[in-house]
């Protein structure tokens, strides 16, 4: 596994909470997210969950996926998923645009339908971006750490 990115130690403090093998399958799923979009932005968010999400832009609306951790498991979260082919029918959920897939080991996300999602949403998100963005490759935390 390369390190593209560090982990920023806002984010670090709260993972480091989680089980390890959570720790370890995020780590590889956050790398696996870079290595398909380096330039994406990583915007880190502590709420229900603890949340690494990966935008064309520093927006939001802007995302593609998102890696939200909860206690004991964690899924491979697609902004807009309602609005992709999903070719393989591989989405779960309930949401008016969210759509996931549980994550429970590498297998779940390293195969090539799995890579095929995620690039089908990177373009999406190009496509679907209101105007160009000038913040590229960066991590911005919106957590608080007490």
């Amino acid at each position: 596994m390369t390190h593209l990115r560090p982990i920023h130690p806002d984010f670090q403090y709260y993972l480091d909470f989680k089980q390890p093998e959570v720790i370890e399958l995020f780590k590889d799923l956050r790398e696996y997210l870079l290595e398909m979009y380096p330039d994406s932005n990583e915007l880190l968010y502590h709420t229900h969950a603890l949340t690494a999400v990966f935008s064309i832009s520093d927006k939001l609306s802007d995302a593609f996926c998102m890696i939200p951790i909860y206690t004991n498991h964690m899924n491979l979260g697609f902004n807009k998923g309602t609005l992709l082919k999903d070719a393989n029918k591989l989405l779960t959920g309930s949401g008016n645009l969210i759509r996931h897939i549980d994550v429970k080991n590498i297998n779940d996300y390293r195969n090539p339908e799995v890579k095929a999602l995620i690039l089908e949403a990177i373009e999406f998100a190009k496509t679907d971006m209101d105007k160009p963005t000038k913040s590229i490759g960066k991590t911005i935390s919106k957590i608080k750490v007490n």
